[in-house]
């Protein structure tokens, strides 16, 4: 007999991520025995009122959790025992903190068992997958594709032509021959980084940030200076001090939909951080890799600037799907002699094939209408993670007008996230503590949360107990 399998279409958690979890509880409580046969993809289907494909997606989910086997022509079998529980417990082993390394090296591995709260990226079911997997098949059928050669330099052309039409929409006028295709933003960040920056230079960020970036900034040899962040930006009187004090080459910034905070740049923020750059001679490196996710009237430095000490990064993996890393950096035409350089000289050329499957995608003509879907579902969730937060009993920075972050705070300043996040994976939720978003890494009560994976009960009645628990 099929144990029952509950499922609430009116949830936030995709169907297909509830019916993979209701099954993999079931096979753990023993209610499936190994060996045995799964209902078939259509039985699954209409038992739980789903389609197929939200039924064969959730089984091959299984399949790459080790909970069950595919089986040619027979369907879906329980897996060994022994390979289910290597798979539960392997996020768990040779544990030591919750640090950075640890963060950067576990949130990227697939480990259906933890609620990836504190994640830098949307869930595949809200990407642009089903356009990857018909754009790579039409790839794959034409005679003409060069699988045989490199690249260009600055990367394939069409593309580029169609990053200068999606610039033109956020006012950004930029030829093709100044945009260069890197892969992935944070090569393209890192290109920045090697063509303004020497060892011992001092280089300001915002605090918090992105711990990718100061983890890339940092093997370049630099000082990371930290510029507070507030709600309208960066603190603009903290700027000034800090690039009297430390004569900075470059401030690298998120301007739009800010991680952690998920807060905007107002115009007169803006105008105020180009006044200093101008002042102080030093340029700015804008990380806009949320593009398109951001409220109406959002304020691009690179508009403002029109690249005269602005270098604008732009990517895809956020939006289309992560398997595509291509990202994209447009400066001055003599910064990005310098850029086409610096990545010749560290990979040669970024890879055409994926460079093609975004221009095929983004030509399909239903990227725009994706994006304002992704949008409108990202305001739904931060609402929704917003008031789950606040009633858990943590404290919102802001409430962001879009995009997947948000930045929050346990109440009393003596808790070291950190700690909650250790405390966090025993019960099955991977956090990002907020010590992992400054360049000072000092312990702090402040938290990272992706929307996208946070509205989930289990996450709210997790953070509600440990503060009740730990309460002075």
């Amino acid at each position: 007999m099929t144990p029952t399998i509950a499922l609430d279409p009116q949830s936030d958690v995709p169907l297909v991520r509830q019916l993979h979890e209701a099954i993999a509880q079931h096979i753990d409580r023993g209610a499936f025995a190994v060996g045995a046969r799964l209902p078939s993809v259509r039985e699954l289907a209409r038992e739980c009122g789903v389609s197929t494909m939200t039924a064969t997606n959730a089984y091959q989910r299984l399949v790459a959790d080790g909970y069950a086997e595919a089986r040619p022509a027979s369907g879906y079998y329980v897996a060994a025992a022994h390979r289910a529980a290597q798979q539960r417990q392997r996020p768990f082993l040779g544990r030591t903190a919750v640090d950075s390394l640890w963060l950067i090296r576990r949130v990227y591995e697939d480990d259906a068992p933890l609620l990836n709260a504190g994640a830098g990226w949307m869930p595949p079911e809200w990407l642009q997958t089903d356009a990857v997997r018909r754009a790579m098949a039409a790839l794959s059928r034409k005679q003409s594709t060069p699988f045989g050669r490199y690249g260009s330099p600055h990367g394939y052309l069409p593309l580029r032509q169609q990053i200068e039409q999606l610039l033109a929409a956020r006012a950004v006028q930029v030829p093709p021959h100044q945009i260069v295709l890197t892969h992935g933003a944070t090569q393209a960040l890192a290109l920045a980084g090697r063509c303004l920056l020497q060892p011992n230079d001092s280089v300001l960020v915002d605090d918090p940030g992105s711990t990718n970036l100061f983890a890339t900034l940092r093997t370049l040899g630099v000082r990371l200076i930290g510029v507070p962040r507030r709600h309208d930006g960066p603190d603009v009187p903290a700027l000034q001090a800090l690039a009297q004090r430390y004569k900075p080459k470059a401030f690298f910034i998120m301007t739009n939909l800010h991680n952690p905070t998920g807060t905007q740049c107002s115009p007169a923020n803006a105008y105020q951080v180009l006044r200093l750059a101008e002042q102080h001679d030093f340029h700015i490196v804008e990380n806009d890799v949320m593009a398109g996710l951001e409220p109406p009237g959002a304020t691009v430095l690179a508009s403002l600037d029109r690249l005269r000490r602005v270098i604008y990064v732009g990517g895809f993996s956020k939006v289309l799907s992560p398997t595509l890393r291509v990202g994209y950096v447009a400066a001055s035409e003599d910064m990005v002699d310098k850029l086409i350089h610096a990545k010749m000289s560290e990979g040669l050329t970024s890879s055409e094939v994926n460079e093609r499957l975004v221009y095929t995608v983004l030509g399909e003509g239903r990227h725009r209408a994706h994006m304002a879907r992704l949008a409108q579902r990202l305001a739904g969730a931060q609402a929704a993670v917003c008031t789950g937060l606040s009633k858990a009993g943590l404290q919102v920075f802001a409430q962001p007008e879009g995009g997947p972050f948000l930045w929050a705070r346990f109440p009393s300043d003596k808790v070291d996230a950190a700690v909650v996040a250790q405390s966090a994976v025993e019960a099955g939720v991977l956090l990002a503590p907020g010590h992992l978003f400054t360049p000072s890494q000092k312990p702090s009560p402040w938290m990272r949360f992706n929307a996208a994976y946070a509205n989930n009960p289990q996450l709210f009645a997790f953070l509600a107990r440990w503060i009740k628990d730990n309460r002075p």
